[in-house]
């Protein structure tokens, strides 16, 4: 891959309606460099999602993208408590959200599957009592 050019996000764990500030960004950024609509879709919903995981779990995180020629590599980073079992993590539907947020319409379960949906690669890298980092990858058509 040749020089990419990178945006970098802090996503603040506090306050639900800032989350997905980042993904909004970088849709409007992709804009401007031309990348096709349908690209530009997939990352903004793996960054929405990612972003929602990072509020809801992780108390917050950061975000960075980096936009290649060939592809668009989404690096999700938190300090939050880590998944358990990442298998049982990227079943449609299981969820440990609390009720408060589920009350809120978030937390069922979708984020990680809609996130490998949505990319052409995903890894997820996590330690508990650490933190997680996930590396998404979508193809630029």
């Amino acid at each position: 891959m040749s020089e990419a050019l990178t945006f970098k996000f802090n996503v603040d764990g506090e306050d639900f309606t800032s989350a997905g500030h980042a993904s909004v960004q970088i849709k409007k950024n992709l804009r401007q460099l031309g990348i096709s609509p349908e690209v530009i879709r997939r990352v903004s919903i793996a960054m929405y999602e990612g972003e929602i995981n990072m509020v809801i779990h992780a108390g917050g995180g950061t975000a960075e993208v980096k936009v290649y020629e060939d592809c668009i590599e989404i690096i999700l980073d938190d300090h939050g408590p880590g998944i358990k079992d990442i298998e049982q993590a990227m079943q449609e539907g299981y969820s440990t959200a609390p009720d408060q947020i589920r009350s809120l319409g978030f937390g069922a379960g979708m984020g990680l599957p809609n996130m490998k949906r949505y990319t052409d690669s995903m890894e997820i890298f996590s330690t508990v009592g650490v933190g997680t980092k996930v590396v998404m990858k979508v193809n630029n058509e």
